[in-house]
């Protein structure tokens, strides 16, 4: 698994396991750090000072801003109808769908194994707990979980 030649890394980025990694073509900020096991695709930008901890997948079209935690196993999708063949029986091709981006805001938290569907924007300084299914827009400071992820507190009410 490569760091191929096309991605950008900020100074000081940490990857831990160099050779346990699939980076390409996407850009990492400064001070960052990155696990193993971690797939991050092209035309994707995780900021300044983030964590992305092992097993996760950051795909075409995801931009996380600063300062923003990636739980184990954070997986993002990038195509709301997903499909190998066209209705002809024959393979799809980039030029047969379209990304659909996503945003991560500064100072969000994402849990371990959560999920989260393409078109998302998780607002600043949210928490999404582990194994949560992200399926709409989650507001600043929100804290959800569940499956569907439903608002279950506010970041800005927890005493750490």
């Amino acid at each position: 698994m490569p760091i191929t030649e096309s991605v950008q890394l900020g100074s000081n980025v940490r990857i831990f396991h160099p050779d346990l990694v699939n980076l390409y073509g996407c850009r990492i900020g400064d001070d960052s750090r990155i696990g193993a096991f971690v797939e991050i695709q092209k035309n994707a930008h995780v900021g300044a000072r983030c964590k992305v901890s092992s097993h996760t997948f950051i795909c075409e079209g995801v931009t996380i801003e600063d300062e923003v935690f990636i739980g184990h196993g954070v997986m993002f999708t990038n195509d709301i109808y997903p499909r190998a063949t066209n209705p002809d029986g024959s393979p799809q091709s980039e030029a047969d769908w379209k990304v659909i981006e996503t945003r991560v805001c500064k100072r969000a938290s994402i849990g371990s194994n959560a999920t989260i569907l393409a078109g998302i924007t998780i607002g600043e300084g949210a928490l999404v707990g582990a194994g949560a299914v992200v399926t709409k827009d989650v507001p600043p400071y929100a804290i959800v979980a569940g499956v569907p992820a439903k608002v279950v507190g506010d970041t800005r009410n927890n005493k750490r």
